[in-house]
């Protein structure tokens, strides 16, 4: 019974986007804004994995989210390739891309890997400005089919809405496993101490490669998803303030719980929507709001709020004595 305990928190999650559009209403604007909360937050899950249980700095996931969202989109509209068959596709080159890229980065530590993951994404961005004659260069391209799954299109808003937090949840089922597995503690132990882990006979490489390539995998589908959602995609979507701003989202959330990722991610994502009253000055709400967040609550949201359920207990248990 305890071992199930761990998936209340996913019943949850699945109950609440279940019942979000008769909240908001079928049509609402909000379906919209929430196919991109889930879209952002198969990334985050795995950034959560490789930063908060690996202790891995990547600031390149935006090149990966849209290395999935160009190979996909090329190769549905100069190809003609199935558009499943382009995001399995897609998702290949990223893995062997992200293992080409991980094998020798992985290797640096702390501020260096970041910067790293940090030019191979400006790279990224550079290579899909200047290929003009395949890629639009600075304007993008357009034309990508939506998908459509058992012969039924998900070109509705609604059906795609709940397309994607199927995704959701499928993705978060698979890192739980992975948390509560051999490989997850071999994760934690490489954060904890990359030394002691390989003395107690953890090959730290390997792991940290593995869950690299799978985060970068995760980046790309979702990138796929928003290609084929938006048909349309340009160096914009997956430049240097996207990757920035996911690392923000796990940071913000709570790096140590994909839980956090979660919530990291619907904030940063519907917080800009409250912040149209305050016209040229949002920017400033938006990053005094961050600063604050992360001031008073290091470990993020849900570490705050895991402290703050603590701290009751234990004034309960006081009282009962």
């Amino acid at each position: 019974m305890k071992s199930l305990t761990k998936y209340i928190p996913l019943l949850i999650v699945v109950l609440l986007a279940a019942l979000f559009p008769f909240m908001v209403g079928v049509n609402s604007y909000w379906i919209t804004v929430f196919i991109f909360v889930g879209i952002y937050s198969i990334v985050t899950i795995g950034l959560s994995l490789l930063m908060g249980y690996a202790g891995q700095i990547s600031l390149g996931h935006g090149a990966f989210f849209g290395i999935g969202a160009y190979a996909s989109g090329l190769l549905t509209t100069l190809a003609n390739w199935n558009p499943w068959l382009a995001v399995a596709a897609s998702l290949f080159i990223t893995c062997v891309i992200a293992a080409l890229i991980g094998y020798p980065t992985l290797r640096l530590r702390g501020h260096y890997l970041a910067m790293a993951t940090l030019a191979f994404g400006e790279i990224v961005v550079i290579v899909f400005t200047a290929e003009v004659d395949l890629t639009g260069g600075p304007s993008g391209f357009g034309g990508i089919p939506r998908l459509s799954l058992f012969g039924l299109s998900l070109k509705n808003d609604l059906i795609f809405y709940y397309f994607v937090w199927a995704l959701v949840s499928i993705v978060i089922l698979f890192s739980i496993h992975i948390i509560h597995s051999r490989v997850g503690r071999a994760l934690q132990s490489i954060h904890g101490s990359e030394n002691a882990a390989n003395a107690m006979g953890v090959d730290a490489a390997k792991y940290k490669l593995q869950i690299f390539i799978l985060s970068a995998a995760l980046a790309a589908f979702a990138g796929s998803l928003y290609a084929h959602y938006m048909t349309f995609v340009s160096p914009t979507a997956c430049e240097l303030k996207l990757s920035i701003m996911l690392v923000v989202m796990v940071a913000v959330g709570g790096m140590h719980s994909i839980w956090g990722a979660l919530i990291g991610t619907i904030l940063l994502t519907i917080l800009p929507e409250f912040l149209g009253v305050f016209e040229d000055f949002d920017i400033l709400v938006y990053g005094a709001i961050l600063i604050i967040i992360l001031l008073f609550s290091p470990d993020g949201l849900y570490g705050g709020v895991r402290q703050a359920a603590g701290f009751l207990k234990r004034l309960q248990r006081r009282e009962a004595t």
